[in-house]
C-alpha cells in the first residue's frame, strides 16, 4: 500500500471493506449481519449480488427484506462499467442527504469470463476514487474457494479493509493500491479477427453507423438490441471525432455468443471514470461513454501512447 492511498483511505468517510467467505453459511452470517446492522441504525440499505447468493439472503431476512433494495447482480451488473452509476451511484444518489448509505456488491463471481475479469477488478478499484468524500460503505464479498487466488490477491489490492473467512472485524489490506490495479489492467486487448474494417472521420459518422449496424443484422442482431448497437457506433464514433483525433477505425464482429462493436483511435482516454459517473441533467453533453456502458454486457477499454480502443460486447 502506498503511504498516501494509505492516508487517504484512513481519513476517507467511504468505507470499502473485502468480506471473504468459504461457504453459503459463512455468506449469510457475514452479509446478513451487515445488512441489519444497516436497518438498525436507520441507514438506506441495498444488495446487489448473483441470484443465488440474493435469494440465501433474502430468504435469511424474512420480513426485513422488503426493507432493503434488492438486485440480482448478474443482470444489474452484467457489464462492470455499469455498475458504478446504474447501481452503486444510483442508489445512494436517491438517499436524502446526511445519512450513510449502506450496500453490498458483489461484482465478481465463479463463472465470470476471462474477458470479462479485467473490467471487474478495474470497477473494484475504481468505486474507491467514485465514493472517495461520501458517507457511504459498500461491502464486496469474494468466495475464496471457488474463486482464483489471483481474484482474491487483488481483492487485497483494491480494498482497503478485509474481513477474512471466519472473522468479523475489519482488517487494514496490506497490499491496497487501487491506482495499480487500474493501471496494470489497461492491458493491450486480444487481436481483433480479419473482418472488415471501417474508416471514418467527421465527414463519414452517419457511414461508420449504418456499417455497425448492417454488419450487426447480418449477425443476427434485431429489435432493441440492433437499436443498442447503433447507439453504441454512434457515440463511440463520435467521441473519436471529438476527442480522439478526428477520425478513427470500426469493426464489428461476432464473438462467444456476442456482436462486438470497436472503435479505435489515435486519442488518450486520460480519466479512469470516464462513462462511470451519472450526468446532471442539466449538462450537456458528456454521456457518450455512460450511455455506452449502461447498454452493453461488457465494456473493455485499452489506452495508451498509441491511443485507444474500446469493445462493447452484445448479446445475441
Amino acid at each position: 500500500m502506498s503511504t498516501s492511498e494509505a492516508s487517504a483511505a484512513l481519513d476517507d468517510p467511504f468505507v470499502h471493506p473485502a468480506l471473504f467467505y468459504r461457504d453459503p453459511e459463512e455468506y449469510v452470517v457475514g452479509t446478513v449481519s451487515f445488512v441489519r446492522a444497516g436497518l438498525d441504525a436507520g441507514e438506506p440499505v441495498a444488495v446487489a449480488v448473483p441470484g443465488d447468493n440474493l435469494r440465501l439472503i433474502r430468504e435469511e431476512l424474512g420480513e426485513d427484506a422488503g426493507r432493503v433494495r434488492l438486485l440480482d447482480m448478474r443482470e444489474a451488473g452484467r457489464n462492470p462499467g455499469r455498475i458504478i452509476p446504474g447501481v452503486l451511484r444510483a442508489f445512494a444518489d436517491a438517499q436524502p442527504a446526511g445519512r450513510r448509505v449502506r450496500i453490498i456488491g458483489e461484482p465478481i463471481w465463479a463463472g465470470r469470463s476471462a474477458t470479462e475479469y479485467p473490467a471487474c477488478v478495474q470497477h473494484e478499484a475504481l468505486i474507491n476514487a467514485a465514493f472517495e468524500g461520501r458517507e457511504v460503505t459498500i461491502l464486496c464479498p469474494y468466495d475464496v474457494v471457488r474463486l482464483p487466488e489471483r481474484v482474491v490477491a487483488d481483492a487485497y489490492a483494491t480494498h482497503p479493509t478485509v474481513i477474512p473467512s471466519g472473522a468479523t472485524v475489519e482488517r487494514d489490506s496490506h497490499a491496497y493500491a487501487p491506482a495499480e490495479v487500474v493501471a496494470r489492467y489497461n492491458e493491450p486487448l486480444p487481436p481483433a479477427p480479419d473482418v472488415p474494417s471501417h474508416d471514418f472521420d467527421r465527414a463519414t459518422l452517419s457511414g461508420a453507423r449504418h456499417h455497425a449496424v448492417g454488419e450487426g443484422a447480418r449477425l443476427g442482431l434485431e429489435g432493441v438490441r440492433l437499436d443498442d448497437l447503433a447507439l453504441v457506433a454512434a457515440e463511440l464514433t463520435t467521441n473519436s471525432v471529438v476527442h480522439g483525433g478526428g477520425r478513427g477505425t470500426l469493426r464489428v464482429w461476432a464473438e462467444d455468443g456476442h456482436v462486438v462493436c470497436e472503435v479505435r483511435d489515435a486519442g488518450r482516454l486520460a480519466d479512469p471514470l470516464a462513462g462511470r459517473r451519472p450526468v446532471p441533467r442539466d449538462q450537456r453533453g458528456g454521456r457518450g461513454l455512460l450511455l455506452v456502458n449502461l447498454v452493453s454486457d461488457l465494456v473493455r477499454t485499452h489506452t495508451g501512447g498509441n491511443g485507444t480502443t474500446i469493445r462493447s460486447y452484445l448479446a445475441r
